[in-house]
């Protein structure tokens, strides 16, 4: 059996062996849910990684958003490297999804633009888990959404041994039925080629390597791996599984018996337009779902083809989907982090798209069976998951109800950090104030974090202070991923001392420099004002020792006292356990990176972005052309440079 073997110098300290201890046991006895109430700093990534070492079970860890699912990819990469750590998220950089609106009579087409290195990264992870059991997926709420079935998925692959006699055309005829297409002048993921006595395979779960099959007739000389770009070899292989080249691939018998099924409710659906005099609706039903039918029964696929997922996988009206849990082995853990947001995020996934297809199906732009490609209905969700570990600094009513008591708290830190003291002052002039505050703290080498209740108050709280000669910038929803990360970066480096924000300046925000928090017009009651929002955003301070939070309050809401409260509560404890122990509270120095682990690359991408504005570097697409030039023309030492250059520049797409 394949183990777990976890890759660090710490051991657990603080609360970590206790909450290790207690999930473990309450894991091993069956306990369905519990929760770990792990405070910031506390080490709750390590302790997860710790009780999936313990425990040997594959598992998945979910996160409500893609930069904190990178980030957990980062730091489980680093715990297990000698294991499968994998990442499961949209594949989709830009989406647009198909709608119809009734009032002005627009039909927006699906438009999207599918990021290759995730999907890559989404078939390894499928891969692993129906061929592995060290492994770990790292995921948003995307695993919830329809996927393929995981049987005709696993009934589609086929092996290839050395020394076996198998004709190429064989192979080539296979290849094309997992929707891998020949290709030889672009070589590329999800493609082969064929060269004289030679096939050669760039699976779809592989970056830079391919396959190579050598013949002698109908007999298979040699298996090999090679690198796609410079053609070296790597090794030799006895045999390779091939897996589909899409999630949504379906066997040929299994496909023309779906096309019958469509073409049945084709009719029942005009049946009922004409029945119900909608013509318009009959004639776009008919010849949308007719164009459909043409284009899978000649190439297997069409545009949209995840609509007709209920007759492909061979599920009846209002079944679940299939999706990543069904591929999970049954003895896998699930943790959700930050559960107090991605548990509500799961809950509203259906409604959101139900609403968008039912429109579609009312004016004639969808069969019905489309309303069953869908993301999961929170209800299947809940009886599908494996055994589940809440994490979180504030678990909701959900979590808590769930887990019938079962709270293991982490709140003693190893660092001896302590959460920050609140001070509470008044509204009145409070901008001048929190200036004030910032300059202290900008001497004493640290940053500032503030938090205001609007976009606009940010971005104007942020001009004025431009304005009087501060090094600040502003960060909300508006602000694409990549920016995101690179104004994280630029405050951790110092290029910025103070970033303004809103409800992002929250979970996962991680940076030790922080010496001060402002929470401004905190007595607004609301969301952003809530206890969980208010312990959250205190704790975005809990990582340097002399650290402190200014809350501005003419009013102590109840949200207001019971975040302080709580975050008493915890000092207590701390300052217990530090006064027990001798324990001198250290800042957290945690070296400057990104969710992406190679920071050099990343440095290198943003010069090169930054050149490219500057009409000083070749555009990607241009890139693309010189590397495969350079590769056509034997000259290998500049096409893989081209390649690390293409490489380094998709590496800070990869998490958008």
């Amino acid at each position: 059996m394949s183990q777990f073997k976890l890759a660090t110098d710490f051991s657990p300290a603080g609360d970590q062996p206790n909450a290790i201890a207690a999930l473990s046991k309450g894991l091993k006895q069956g306990l369905s849910d519990q929760v770990l109430l792990g405070v910031t700093g506390s080490g709750k990534t390590f302790t997860m990684a710790n009780i999936i070492r313990d425990l040997n079970r594959p598992a998945l860890i979910m996160a409500h958003n893609k930069t904190l699912a990178a980030q957990l990819y980062a730091e489980f990469k680093e715990f297990f490297p000698e294991n499968a750590v994998e990442y499961f998220v949209s594949y989709y950089d830009y989406y647009q999804p198909e709608a119809y609106i009734a009032k002005t009579d627009t039909f927006i087409e699906k438009d999207s633009a599918i990021n290759e290195q995730i999907d890559r990264m989404r078939h390894s992870a499928t891969r692993a888990l129906l061929e592995r059991r060290d492994v770990v997926v790292i995921s948003s709420v995307s695993c919830i959404y329809g996927l393929g079935s995981p049987e005709l998925y696993l009934q589609m692959t086929f092996e290839v041994k050395s020394g076996e006699r198998t004709p190429m055309r064989q192979i080539a005829n296979q290849l094309v039925e997992l929707q891998y297409k020949r290709n030889d002048n672009n070589f590329v993921r999800g493609t082969f080629r064929i060269k004289g006595d030679v096939l050669d395979i760039f699976p779809s779960h592989y970056e830079d390597v391919a396959w190579r099959l050598s013949f002698f007739g109908d007999d298979i000389e040699e298996v090999y791996e090679f690198d796609s770009l410079t053609g070296k070899k790597i090794r030799n292989l006895d045999k390779i599984t091939i897996f589909a080249n899409t999630h949504h691939i379906t066997p040929r018998p299994t496909l023309l018996q779906a096309l019958d099924l469509i073409k049945a409710e084709l009719q029942d659906q005009i049946k009922y337009f004409e029945h119900s005099k909608k013509l318009l609706e009959l004639q776009r039903i008919e010849q949308r779902t007719k164009f459909d039918i043409e284009m899978i029964l000649e190439t297997g696929t069409c545009k949209g083809i995840e609509n007709y997922s209920r007759y492909l996988s061979g599920r009846k009206t209002g079944e679940p989907p299939p999706t990543l849990f069904e591929y999970l082995p049954k003895d896998a853990l699930l943790f959700l982090d930050e559960s107090h947001v991605t548990v509500p995020q799961i809950g509203a996934m259906y409604n959101g798209d139900r609403a968008r297809k039912t429109t579609l199906v009312e004016h004639g732009f969808r069969l019905p069976s489309a309303l069953d490609n869908r993301p999961l209905k929170f209800e299947e969700w809940d009886k599908m998951r494996p055994q589940t570990v809440y994490v979180s600094a504030t678990p909701a009513k959900f979590e808590l109800e769930r887990a019938n008591g079962k709270v293991v708290e982490q709140i003693i830190r190893p660092t001896g950090l302590i959460d920050p003291e609140v001070i509470i002052k008044t509204c009145t002039n409070q901008v001048d104030d929190i200036i004030s505050e910032s300059r202290e703290v900008i001497a004493k080498g640290f940053r500032v974090l503030i938090t205001t209740l609007t976009k606009k108050m940010s971005e104007d709280l942020s001009e004025y202070m431009q304005e009087i000669g501060m090094k600040v910038t502003y960060l909300h929803s508006d602000i694409e991923t990549i920016e995101r990360i690179e104004i994280l970066r630029s405050l951790r480096e110092g290029t910025t001392d103070i970033l303004i924000g809103i409800n992002l300046l929250r979970e996962g925000l991680d940076i030790p420099e922080c010496g001060l928090v402002g929470i401004l017009d905190g007595d607004k009651a609301g969301f952003l004002r809530s206890e969980t929002s208010l312990i959250q955003t205190i704790g975005r301070a809990a990582r340097n020792s002399e650290s402190k939070v200014i809350l501005y309050a003419d009013v102590m809401t109840e949200a207001i006292k019971k975040a302080i409260s709580e975050t008493d509560r915890r000092r207590k404890i701390q300052t217990a356990h530090n006064e027990k122990h001798g324990i001198r509270p250290t800042t957290i120095i945690k070296a400057i990176s990104s969710a992406i682990k190679d920071e050099k690359k990343i440095k290198k991408a943003e010069e090169a972005a930054k050149a490219q504005k500057e009409n000083k570097i070749i555009p990607l697409p241009e890139l693309r052309k010189k590397m495969v030039t350079a590769a056509a023309d034997l000259d290998f030492e500049k096409a893989a440079q081209y390649r690390d250059m293409i490489k380094e520049r998709e590496k800070v797409e990869l998490f958008a």
